[in-house]
């Protein structure tokens, strides 16, 4: 179904006399789930009705089964971070796939860490880093994966989702937080990655480096980064 927009590439409300009114529900749902996923939240604005039909379990459990078949021969897990709605279930699938580049009988879980590890740092109060990690770290030994195994996953899921935060003020307070945590005296593979570490201050210096106003704070996560890296590159420095 293609999706007429205006010049400003907004999908216009349909009107009350089009014929899309009086299709039933699983027909729009068919027709819906064909659509490019970058409409589908253009397509749930247009009427109420289709607002519902993407609040509700139905339309993301054909989205699964259209997209991802073998979903439904994935077998639920043990662990502290679980499958969730066909809504959850698709959004862990297409992260698997799309951003970590996974494809292997843990896939699915694997887009899960990655939704939990996302929506923790998104609270307005976050829990400590080195808790998250561990949480992570659990799931996948939990479900028979090696502390190396587990370690090199959750190191790419951390660096991933790093990568693709957005740039506000809260994700500058979420990372100055991680880099301002004890590392303390962890077991591997429970210690925070090196990789991770760098990666979070790096955006603190580069990315953020606007929102650095405070000289004092400068100077101190500087100092926290000089004791955990033999060298830091240039861009880093200077106020």
């Amino acid at each position: 179904m293609a999706m007429n927009r205006n010049k400003d590439n907004v999908v216009p409300t349909i009107k009350d006399d089009s014929p899309f009114r009086y299709l039933q529900e699983d027909v729009l749902i068919e027709i819906f789930i064909r659509v490019p996923i970058s409409d589908w939240e253009h397509i749930s604005s247009v009427r109420k009705q289709w607002a519902d039909l993407f609040r509700g379990e139905c339309l993301w459990q054909a989205a699964l089964n259209r997209a991802y078949p073998h979903a439904s021969r994935t077998q639920r897990w043990t662990g502290p971070i679980r499958q969730g709605s066909s809504k959850r279930r698709f959004m862990a699938l297409y992260i698997s796939k799309n951003i970590l580049g996974v494809d292997t009988d843990i896939d699915e879980m694997l887009g899960h860490i990655y939704l939990f590890l996302k929506d923790q740092l998104q609270l307005s109060t976050a829990p400590a880093s080195g808790v998250l990690h561990g949480t992570m770290i659990d799931q996948l030994i939990v479900s028979g994966k090696s502390k190396e195994e587990a370690d090199e996953v959750v190191t790419k899921i951390w660096l991933a989702l790093l990568d693709n935060l957005e740039d506000t003020k809260h994700t500058f307070l979420v990372l100055k937080s991680i880099a301002q945590e004890y590392d303390g005296f962890l077991p591997y593979p429970y210690s925070r990655p090196i990789k991770v570490q760098w990666k979070v201050f790096e955006k603190l210096f580069v990315d953020f480096r606007d929102l650095l106003f405070d000289h004092s704070e400068y100077c101190d996560l500087i100092g926290i980064a000089k004791k955990k890296f033999p060298t830091l590159p240039h861009l880093w420095l200077g106020f």
